[in-house]
């Protein structure tokens, strides 16, 4: 999967992700996206160390799977490390 793939990927993971876990969270779309593509590399990560699989091609349904887990786990870090922040 090239490059161009990885970003829609991202983005439509991240997306997902959002939509399990819905909440306040800035950044717009270039976050999402990131976010998307970094939980594929830990849904890759996990699907390789756990279930001794490799993420596929684009319509691999392991790919989308590992890819929103990761995605999921990589926004729960997110928001317990930014966490609420008062303004005072």
């Amino acid at each position: 999967m090239g490059v161009i793939g990885w970003i829609v990927l991202g983005l439509i993971v991240g997306i997902i992700a959002k939509a399990i876990m819905p909440g306040r969270d800035g950044g717009g779309i270039i976050l999402t996206a990131v976010l998307g593509i970094v939980g594929g590399f830990v849904g890759g990560f996990i699907g390789k160390a756990i279930f001794q699989t490799d993420l596929g091609g684009f319509f691999d349904l392991r790919t989308w799977l590992l890819a929103i887990l990761g995605a999921v786990i990589v926004l729960a870090i997110f928001r317990l490390v930014t966490g609420r922040r008062s303004r005072a």
